[in-house]
C-alpha cells in the first residue's frame, strides 16, 4: 500500500458502500487531467485498497475534508443517487473562522440563509439568473483556542455553497483564500470545512443497503487518527 493509500481511513465498508474519511487536499474523483494529474483521488485509492470498482454518489471540494461516499453496486449508485439529489440525505459540516460573527448569535439556534447562487469560472457569485441555495446555519460559539465554530446543513447542493455563505455574512473559513480567509487552517492544510455526520433516517430504503441512520466522525480533521484496515465492516 502507498503513503496515500495508508491515509485513507475507511468508516464503513458493507456489501454495497464503502464511507470513507477524505483527508483535505485530496479529490473525490478524477480530474479532467487523468493520469497527469498528481493529487491522490479518493475514488482511485478505494478501488485500489479493495480491488474492485467503485460508483461515486456525491463529492467533496478538494479543500474540505470529511464523510465521503461510494457505491460499490450499480443498484446501490441508483439509490444514493436519489438519496443525494433529492436532498433526503442530511449532510452537516463544521466550519471554523477566525471572524466573529457580525450580530451575536446564541449558540445552537438554527437559522437560514439563502440567495441566488451562480457559479463562475473559480468563484461562486450571487446573481438574478441564479438558482436557489438554502443552507441552515447554527453557531457553536468559541473553541478553546479561539476558533469561532459553525454547523453547517447544505439544504440544496450549490457548487461552493457553504464556503460562499460564510464569506458572504462576514467569516470566512480559516484556509479558504478564495473567498477571502487571510488566516491559515487550523487542521494544517486545505480548508478548517469538514463534513462529520451523515443522516439516512430520511432515506426509506436505507436499511436495505445497511446503513445505520446516521455516521458521524470527529468534526476536526487530524492527522494522528488511526487509520482503518481494508475489509472493515459496517459500524
Amino acid at each position: 500500500m502507498d503513503y496515500h493509500m495508508s491515509q485513507l481511513r475507511v468508516i464503513l465498508r458493507n456489501h454495497y458502500f464503502v464511507v470513507v474519511d477524505k483527508p483535505p487536499l485530496w479529490l473525490s474523483v478524477p480530474s479532467r487531467m487523468g493520469k497527469a494529474d498528481p493529487r491522490p483521488v479518493a475514488g482511485i485509492a478505494v478501488q485500489d485498497l479493495f480491488k474492485q470498482t467503485v460508483f461515486p454518489v456525491h463529492r467533496l471540494d478538494e479543500p474540505v475534508s470529511g464523510l465521503l461516499m461510494f457505491a460499490l453496486t450499480p443498484a446501490a449508485q441508483r439509490a444514493a443517487n436519489q438519496w443525494f439529489e433529492n436532498h433526503t440525505v442530511e449532510k452537516t459540516y463544521s466550519a471554523l473562522t477566525l471572524c466573529p460573527a457580525p450580530a451575536q448569535k446564541f449558540p445552537g439556534v438554527w437559522q437560514t440563509w439563502t440567495c441566488k447562487l451562480a457559479k463562475g469560472k473559480k468563484r461562486a457569485f450571487i446573481a438574478p439568473h441564479g438558482k436557489d441555495s438554502i443552507t441552515e446555519a447554527s453557531y457553536q460559539g468559541l473553541t478553546t483556542d479561539g476558533q469561532h465554530k459553525w454547523h453547517l446543513k447544505p439544504v440544496t447542493g450549490r457548487s461552493h455553497q457553504l464556503r460562499f455563505e460564510m464569506a458572504r455574512h462576514e467569516m470566512p473559513i480559516n484556509g479558504d483564500a478564495l473567498y477571502g480567509s487571510a488566516h491559515p487552517p487550523r487542521q494544517g492544510e486545505g480548508i478548517d470545512l469538514r463534513c462529520f455526520r451523515l443522516d439516512f433516517s430520511r432515506c426509506g430504503n436505507h436499511p436495505e443497503f445497511g446503513l445505520p441512520v446516521s455516521m458521524t466522525i470527529e468534526e476536526q480533521y487530524s492527522t494522528t487518527l488511526g487509520w482503518a484496515k481494508p475489509g472493515m465492516s459496517p459500524m
